[in-house]
């Protein structure tokens, strides 16, 4: 399958990343924006504290509208998530699969995912992290070869978890309430073997003094389980990124770390909005999102000089 090639993908389509696509495909570059705008935490908020903006604007509706602005600058939008990320390339670039199996080069990236409450809120998780309960399947996955194991969660990190699984453990359950991902994806996990429980939550954590047992859904029904992952939203910044040595904040290692140019350490990297961290505001985002945009688009300029292309 032939990669899909941009200059700029921005990853998450919340105001940040919609500012950056609209200031990045106004200076010309071929942008892509990728996530679902359901998944931003404005499309379930209003504003009223936002400049220029009276009353109270429901989130959704300024999304709707934010989009439609970018597109008509040329951004595209796929409704994907990224499962995974690498480079630089030797060329400088980065490689970004998609979690329907396509693949897009790009040679800036833009990171605006957000931040994301990853617990269960159960009685006992934290006791159970480490013994049984991970919140990382790439990281986690092989301590669980041959056992029996679940992912809990609705976005494509857990659908993705599930399919890694599904090569390592001997039996595979996915808990979703209702899975946020593509049905390609879907019919992928079913072709794996996975055991897909639609329309259930995680309601108890089963465990002895050895560690965690098994689950018990909200239906009633009972898993016996040797590990549990709970994976939510979309692929998270800090799996997608830190892996690539992008440097997060020290105490939390929940922030990307940049500068005044919403430059990460990696170049070709840039982050916006609230995973740069407090505080959340819309304005903070976009704020950072137009400058995020606008470099991402000077620095593919520059590669373009560089290897001899001119000005795009």
């Amino acid at each position: 399958m032939e990669a899909m090639d941009y200059d700029v993908v921005i990853l998450g389509c919340g105001p940040g990343g919609l500012q950056a696509a609209v200031h990045a495909a106004r200076r010309k570059v071929r942008v892509l924006v990728l996530g679902r705008p359901g998944a931003s935490s404005l499309a379930r908020a209003h504003v009223e504290n936002y400049l220029c903006v009276p009353g109270k604007a429901p989130g959704e509706e300024l999304l709707r509208i934010g989009r439609e602005q970018a597109a008509a600058f040329g951004a595209d939008f796929r409704e994907e998530d990224v499962v995974r990320m690498e480079g630089p390339t030797e060329a400088g670039g980065f490689r970004l699969d998609l979690e329907g199996g396509e693949t897009v080069l790009a040679t800036a990236v833009v990171v605006a995912t957000g931040v994301q409450r990853r617990g269960l809120g159960l009685k006992g998780e934290k006791d159970l992290v480490g013994r049984g309960l991970s919140y990382c399947v790439d990281c986690d996955a092989n301590f669980y070869r041959g056992r029996r194991v679940a992912v809990a969660g609705d976005g494509s990190a857990a659908a993705h978890g599930a399919l890694t699984l599904s090569r390592i453990a001997a039996e595979v359950h996915l808990v979703t309430r209702e899975p946020a991902t593509s049905p390609k994806l879907l019919e992928r996990l079913g072709e794996a073997g996975v055991r897909v429980l639609t329309g259930r939550g995680v309601a108890e954590l089963v465990s002895d003094e050895q560690g965690l047992r098994g689950i018990r859904l909200d239906d009633g029904t009972e898993l016996e389980l040797d590990g549990l992952f709970v994976e939510t939203g979309a692929k998270g910044a800090m799996e997608l990124v830190s892996v690539l040595g992008v440097e997060m904040d020290p105490e939390k290692f929940t922030y990307i770390v940049t500068n005044k140019n919403q430059a990460t350490n990696i170049p070709g990297i840039f982050a916006c909005g609230d995973i740069c961290g407090p505080p959340f505001q819309m304005a903070k985002a976009v704020g950072e999102g137009c400058v995020a945009g606008l470099a991402a688009a000077d620095h593919v300029r520059k590669r373009r000089q560089e290897a001899g292309g001119g000005d795009p």
